[in-house]
């Protein structure tokens, strides 16, 4: 059974950090891609970024870019997301997913991804 597990979440001050980790089971780490999504209030679920679990390679969304850090531990198969100089606008539910690849399309949540984890909620207050 495939399962993607976040943890981490909280609620923290804006400036402040937290860690996301996505903990994957019942596939080939390897051969897949994680990303990490977030979806706030009335919006829609949005890309945040992509590791590439064979060679390692990253990818962000704009609007996290020199703040977040994505992260890979082939030998625990788990995804790690650094959060750091949060802001109350990163506030959302955030979930992992297999991607095909860190490809252009990775940030689109309808296309390239099997298996969803349930999410975890980062709460940023100012």
């Amino acid at each position: 059974e495939v399962q993607l597990v976040e943890s981490g979440g909280g609620s923290v001050q804006a400036g402040g950090s937290l860690r996301l980790s996505c903990a994957a089971s019942g596939f080939t780490f390897d051969r897949y891609a994680i990303a990490w999504f977030r979806q706030a209030p009335g919006k829609e679920r949005e890309g945040v970024s992509c590791i590439s679990s064979s060679d390692g390679s990253t990818t962000y969304a704009d609007s996290v870019k020199g703040r977040f850090t994505i992260s890979s531990d082939n030998a625990k198969n788990t995804v790690y997301l650094q959060m750091n100089s949060l802001k109350p606008e990163d506030t959302a539910v955030y979930s992992c997913a297999t991607e095909f690849s860190c490809g252009s399309r990775w940030s689109d949540p309808y296309y390239g991804i099997d298996y969803w984890g349930k999410g975890t909620l980062v709460t940023v207050s100012s």
